[in-house]
């Protein structure tokens, strides 16, 4: 039986989810991973989460195909078992990379190719908008590039800004 604490971390955590552009079970099931000491097989997770079987086999997937859990196997056992990522800055940087190629990437493909393709009159008020809008996308995308090329420059970049280091 979860802690009211942990019922309420993840349900916050199933909500912030959509905030990254996945479904709020499978947020659901990360918090729920995460906040196990060993690791869980599929019945459990769809037992305590009150989820189909399907719907924890399919997320427990797309966790896996994100990074930020890990299928294990236990000696003797047949079925699968999944732990989180156990470096939180991993899992948050393999969530920004699926973001920007997921939601940043097509925006910017969708622009470019609006200004392109679109008929837009160079010089109107639109076309300068967005015009514009692809110019500051662009800066962005270059900050992401670097930011989210190389795993181990992005923390020291972040040490940096932040003035500190953990």
């Amino acid at each position: 039986m979860m802690s009211e604490e942990h019922s309420l971390f993840i349900e916050t955590w199933g909500s912030m989810g959509v905030l990254w552009g996945i479904n709020r079970s499978m947020a659901r099931i990360h918090a729920f991973v995460m906040l196990n000491e060993d690791p869980v097989d599929l019945d459990t997770v769809a037992g305590e989460l009150d989820i189909s079987r399907g719907n924890a086999s399919m997320s427990l997937k797309e966790l896996r195909n994100w990074g930020v859990i890990h299928r294990v196997h236990i000696s003797g056992d047949r079925r699968d078992f999944y732990v989180a990522e156990p470096d939180t800055w991993r899992m948050l940087f393999k969530i920004a990379i699926v973001r920007k190629e997921r939601e940043f990437n097509p925006a910017m493909q969708a622009l470019r190719d609006l200004l392109t393709n679109a008929g837009l009159e160079k010089g109107s008020g639109v076309y300068t908008r967005m015009n514009d809008l692809e110019k500051s996308f662009s800066k962005f995308d270059r900050i992401m590039k670097k930011a989210l090329g190389n795993e181990r420059r992005s923390r020291m970049m972040l040490d940096l800004l932040t003035g500190f280091r953990d």
